[in-house]
């Protein structure tokens, strides 16, 4: 498992080699759909992050509390990840394949997958309750369900 800042790092570095920018809203969706997907096809976790259900959707606090600085701008910089967290070989396909799928839409069409019915966020999400952990187990059920549809 990695650190969240690592893979939101390899997602900058991919928008870049790409000519795009990704607003901390992209990244933190991409993320948590890149986690979602590691989990439904290989029941493994890509990030030791946990991922909480506020408001807005499905949440990483860690990665949050970095990106909040840029508000609605697009992040310029890579992240402060930890020394060491290198992405492996099978996580580099993964991103790259969430990235060419997902990269190019905007934070509110991802966040409108992210709060889909019967999506974790929204069996977790109850008004007024912030931070509810949104678990792997739940997270893994609903992309294994993606997967097998596909």
């Amino acid at each position: 498992m990695h650190d969240s800042l690592t893979v939101a790092n390899r997602f900058l570095e991919l928008a870049r080699k790409d000519r795009h920018a990704l607003t901390p809203m992209q990244l933190l969706k991409l993320v948590y759909i890149a986690h979602g997907w590691k989990l439904g096809l290989t029941g493994r976790a890509l990030i030791r992050d946990p991922v909480e259900a506020w408001q807005y959707g499905p949440v990483i606090p860690r990665l949050y509390d970095r990106l909040r600085t840029y508000k609605g701008a697009p992040v310029t910089d890579l992240l402060p990840a930890p020394v060491g967290d290198e992405l492996g070989e099978e996580e580099m396909p993964l991103l790259e394949d969430v990235y060419e799928r997902y990269g190019r839409l905007d934070g509110f069409d991802l966040s409108k997958l992210t709060h889909a019915p019967g999506s974790p966020w929204s069996q977790v999400y109850h008004d007024g309750a912030f931070g509810s952990v949104i678990s792997n187990d739940r997270i893994q059920d609903y992309y294994e369900a993606l997967s097998q549809a596909a």
